[in-house]
């Protein structure tokens, strides 16, 4: 058989064919090409691979024999993608990765049945300009589904992987990283449907015409997309296709480049458009980072590192001084020799010294991860209580039916206690600063509050030891670039053990970030910015807009399927019986 069809095009052959119709095959298929879009995260960071990487799982949901056996290559799809972009975490949490990879990959299930709903067979001009906007909708309605606190957070939203793209990052200030995520996945659709005319016979199928599948046209009773994966069942044959001129260009190629220059030109217009981050001064940030410290009395020795590094500083002419999170492991109301000391640091070299607590409070039950404020005097009194935890790792979600989690893996013993608001802190010289805590980092709506709340300068405290060999760090450093975009802040991310970041307000990096293997501290000219963006005005508009999308295209599909419900036929008189027959009554 040749490998496109009987007649040289269209077809896999029949190893790729019995691959598919297998299921074990087809779903460690499906696992493989939901994971491809790990590779545009840090730490490979092959940003432009994220605009085809979503080509392969589309084209092999498109093709499922049936609305079931794509919602299984959305959800193994989605598998693939979850394990991928948190592997990190098997190593702290084992078999627990998976099962919760598992969980959250159930969320790709609606949108693989919606990939062969709208893709499969041959794609009409309608239904492939319908999926242009839909499949990106139904990407973001997952993308806010995973991002509650409770499964887990936004981490590798799609959006992301574009930190180091200043298109995209212009796009981010506009509807933030959602919008990017929409028009990412709008390409991949784009590049799917032009992979489609290709093999469906863009000149392809032999001399002067290109072939149509009469099987899925309208009508014609046969189930969309079944066969390989570019959608040719066993109906494509010479005798049961239609033909166009060569010369034609195909309804899903229209629609793909139609689908990818529309992408274009709203980057066009965004990077035409969109305010631009306005100058207003510059400060000068020193980032602590004392490295990896472990072993008995690691906190005191983490303590007398960072007391070490900050005294280097002197004379620097410093603004604000920010150390990562968990950098001290003393509550300062019941450790007042540790706050004198900090205190005296502050003194030395001039600025506040923004730390972060992690203890237990003297005057509130439970252990806290507190950012704190302390200047030459002591604390200043402006205090913040991180308020999204880390499932697994700073609590368990239904503690009393998954606490066994803590015999598998390294899941918090204790849960820790949560704010219940986010603080802008005045660290002097008219500079407002707005706290992060670890994860917290990876929520916009965070960020963007804390714009509209007055804050110069965002500032993230994180810790990523456990995850020092992985490519954790990097991916987290990273969003401070997507969050200072979206707000038009400049952001800096500092950390105990790297990677530690400054990004100016546009989201370009600002000098050298200190790596995984520095113990050092570093100075950072920050250009501050005024100005309001978009997405900051707005919100996550393109959220509201995926959800009326989606709306919409139900009532549709409502609407088409009342139409086609048969009209009962209307019945005559019943018959009478023998009983009733005026004939014969005694019968």
């Amino acid at each position: 058989m040749a490998q496109f069809g009987d007649d040289g095009w269209g077809r896999l052959g029949p190893r790729a064919e019995r691959l598919l119709a297998s299921r074990r095959w087809r779903g460690g298929i499906a696992v493989v090409a939901g994971a491809l879009p790990a590779l545009a995260f840090p730490a490979p960071s092959l940003w432009w691979f994220a605009y085809v990487a979503l080509v392969p799982w589309i084209l092999l949901a498109r093709t499922a024999p049936t609305g079931r056996r794509a919602m299984a290559d959305g959800w193994l799809g989605g598998l693939g993608f979850m394990i991928a972009v948190h592997h990190w975490l098997l190593p702290s949490l084992h078999v627990f990765t998976v099962v919760i990879a598992a969980l959250l990959g159930l969320l790709w299930a609606p949108w693989g049945w919606l990939v062969r709903r709208l893709l499969g067979g041959v794609p009409t001009p309608g239904r492939a300009a319908v999926a242009l906007v839909a499949l990106p909708s139904g990407w973001l309605m997952v993308e806010l589904v995973r991002s509650w606190e409770g499964l887990g957070g936004p981490w590798g939203l799609l959006g992301s992987s574009q930190w180091q793209l200043t298109p995209a990052l212009r796009l981010a200030s506009v509807g933030g990283v959602w919008l990017v995520s929409a028009l990412v996945v709008a390409v991949n659709v784009g590049g799917a449907l032009l992979i489609v005319a290709w093999a469906r016979g863009w000149g392809l199928a032999g001399d002067g015409v290109a072939a149509v599948d009469a099987g899925s046209a309208p009508g014609s009773g046969s189930e969309p997309g079944r066969g390989s994966v570019f959608g040719h069942g066993s109906a494509f044959r010479h005798s049961s296709r239609m033909v166009a001129p060569k010369s034609a260009l195909p309804a899903p190629a229209l629609a793909g480049l139609a689908g990818i220059v529309a992408v274009a030109l709203v980057t066009i217009a965004a990077w035409s458009w969109a305010p631009r981050p306005e100058a207003a001064g510059r400060v000068r940030v020193a980032v602590v980072q004392p490295g990896v410290i472990n072993g008995i009395a690691g906190a005191e020795k983490r303590f007398a590192r960072e007391e070490e590094l900050t005294r280097s500083l002197a004379g620097r002419d410093l603004d604000l001084v920010v150390w990562g999170e968990s950098s001290v492991g003393f509550d300062l109301a019941d450790r007042p020799d540790v706050a004198r000391r900090i205190a005296a640091l502050s003194r030395e070299v001039g600025a506040d010294i923004l730390v972060n607590v992690d203890a237990r409070r003297s005057d509130r039950p439970g252990i806290f991860k507190s950012s704190v404020l302390v200047g030459p005097d002591g604390p200043t009194g402006d205090r913040y209580d991180k308020m999204r935890l880390v499932p697994f790792g700073e609590y368990i979600p239904a503690r009393s039916l998954l606490g066994w989690a803590t015999s598998v893996g390294k899941a918090a013993g204790e849960d820790r206690r949560r704010g219940d608001r986010q603080v802008v802190m005045d660290a002097g010289h008219g500079l407002r600063v707005g706290p992060l805590v670890c994860f917290e980092s990876a929520f916009p709506d965070m960020s963007r509050q804390l714009t509209r709340d007055g804050a110069r300068l965002l500032l993230a405290q994180s810790a990523t030891s456990s995850f020092q060999a992985s490519w954790a760090p990097e991916q987290h450093a990273s969003l401070a670039a997507v969050r200072a975009a979206e707000t038009g802040r400049p952001m800096v991310h500092a950390t105990l053990t790297g990677v530690s970041a400054v990004h100016a307000a546009d989201g370009s990096r600002v000098g050298t970030p200190l790596g995984t293997s520095a113990s050092a501290a570093e100075v950072y000219d920050v250009p501050l910015a005024k100005g309001t963006t978009a997405y900051v005005r707005w919100g996550a508009w393109p959220v509201h807009g995926a959800l009326l999308v989606l709306v919409a295209l139900g009532a549709v599909e409502g609407a088409r399927v009342l139409r086609r419900r048969p009209v009962p036929e209307r019945r005559g008189p019943r018959a009478r019986t023998v009983h009733g027959s005026p004939v014969r009554p005694g019968r």
